[in-house]
């Protein structure tokens, strides 16, 4: 297996720990979120959305 799929595995592997931590540390808060979340817009979940794609690039970026 190549470097850049060990990479790209043991980011998503980390993806999936972050955000398991939220369910399982505190699922009545994550109730609560989800219930916010289903209420707003499209536009403001693709705004929302963009703007993590683009942190996530710039931080990306920084690191490598």
């Amino acid at each position: 297996m190549g470097v850049v799929w060990q990479d790209l595995l043991a980011a998503l592997a980390l993806v999936l720990v972050i955000e398991g931590m939220v369910p399982f540390l505190n699922p009545q808060s994550l109730r609560r979120m989800l219930e916010t979340v289903s209420q707003l817009d499209d536009r403001t979940l693709r705004t929302a959305g963009f703007i993590s794609m683009l942190c996530g690039v710039v931080m990306l970026y920084i690191v490598r």
